[in-house]
């Protein structure tokens, strides 16, 4: 893939025009499955009467819509001002497996294979930039439809910088091959878009091909460690003016579960996190959120402290047991400040966050933080 054409330089993409028609992309892919889950609605006010089967799709639809929402929230932080970053040394291999173990559900859930070879190479990257140009990268490889994904981190034997190739085999291989003069005519889905902002923010090189059955996406990581500045170079100073580390930091798109029975703490917890652009969704009781994980596992899970117990417990030792990184913050009624996990003395599947009803505005965002960065 080295003589593949390259993407878009970032440059290319910081114009009005550019910003206008993403704007007008985002107003068009969101109408669309909206239209058709209305088109559902009136079928079930007319009738009242829906089979499962469009319940499903009518899920679907409005869970279409609201990925593409936030999609168009992420993007809308590139076009209001660039981001400042904080590098930090990253194994760009355990990161990736990080993101597959965490969607591993979805995907499985989808009939995708996703086959994974690495070794270990250290890059110098934003972690929460990272993590989501890597789940971008997994969106990306979804939406093309292939059932079987291959990703790979080595480094460019020419240039030795750390990259990630990805590999996406079509269900139909028999497709005839589309040149990449003509592919690039075709409309760039947002996912892409996203992507290549991330890619573009990070500064990596982006390469990509087509052919018959294959898609194929190379991002190289000119900054890998050890080719880069001297360990005492000073990091980039922040700019007051600029977003915030907790908004600049794109975890948008982060999937948090709220657990709470209480409509009133849901509003609560909804409006003290809002700036985040995280994706949350809500279930009122531990069976609701176990249905829930068996279908996709979420990256934080928030629940109310009054729901602990056996059950709860069990099922915090079962989300540990199989993705020993996931968020557990625990909402109490009587505590006014948050406080981390105490990992010595709690064993490991119970290690968890608190954060008190009353300071839920200003300690729930840090404490989220904290529980989301533990899995970069």
């Amino acid at each position: 893939m080295s003589d593949t054409p390259q993407e878009p330089g970032h440059d290319a993409r910081e114009t009005p025009e550019h910003w206008r028609a993403l704007v007008a992309q985002v107003g068009r892919e969101v109408a669309e499955p909206l239209s058709a889950a209305l088109e559902r609605v009136v079928q079930l006010a007319t009738t009242g009467r829906i089979d499962q089967a469009s319940l499903r799709e009518l899920r679907g639809e409005i869970e279409s819509a609201r990925r593409i929402g936030i999609v168009g929230q992420q993007l809308a932080r590139f076009g209001a001002r660039r981001l400042r970053q904080s590098d930090e040394k990253l194994d760009l291999a355990a990161t990736l497996q990080n993101v597959l173990t965490q969607r591993s559900r979805e995907l499985g859930s989808r009939g995708i294979e996703v086959k994974h070879s690495s070794r270990p190479i250290e890059v110098l990257a934003d972690p929460a930039l990272l993590f989501s140009l890597l789940n971008s990268l997994v969106d990306w490889a979804v939406e093309l439809g292939g059932k079987r994904v291959t990703l790979r981190v080595d480094r460019d034997p020419v240039t030795r910088h750390g990259r990630i190739a990805c590999h996406v085999h079509e269900a139909d291989a028999r497709r005839p091959a589309v040149p990449e003069a003509a592919g690039m005519q075709r409309p760039v889905s947002l996912n892409r878009h996203l992507l290549l902002e991330l890619a573009g923010s990070l500064g990596l090189a982006v390469a990509s091909e087509h052919e018959a059955g294959r898609t194929a996406l190379l991002l190289g990581f000119p900054k890998t460690a050890d080719l880069d500045a001297p360990p005492d170079a000073a990091p980039p100073e922040r700019d007051p003016g600029d977003i915030s580390s907790l908004n600049s930091k794109p975890l948008a798109g982060s999937h948090v579960l709220v657990l709470s029975a209480r409509r009133a703490l849901r509003l609560e917890v909804r409006e003290s996190i809002a700036r985040m652009g995280l994706v949350l969704d809500f279930v009122g009781s531990v069976d609701e959120a176990i249905s829930f994980c068996n279908e996709t596992m979420p990256h934080a899970l928030v629940y109310e402290g009054v729901l602990h117990g056996a059950k709860l417990e069990q099922f915090a030792r079962e989300l540990r047991a199989e993705l020993p990184a996931i968020g557990l913050v625990e909402i109490v009624e009587q505590a006014d400040t948050w406080s981390p996990p105490l990992t010595a003395a709690e064993p490991p599947a119970l290690e968890r966050a608190k954060v008190g009803r009353e300071s839920l505005y200003h300690q729930l965002p840090p404490a989220l933080v904290f529980e989301l960065s533990r899995q970069l």
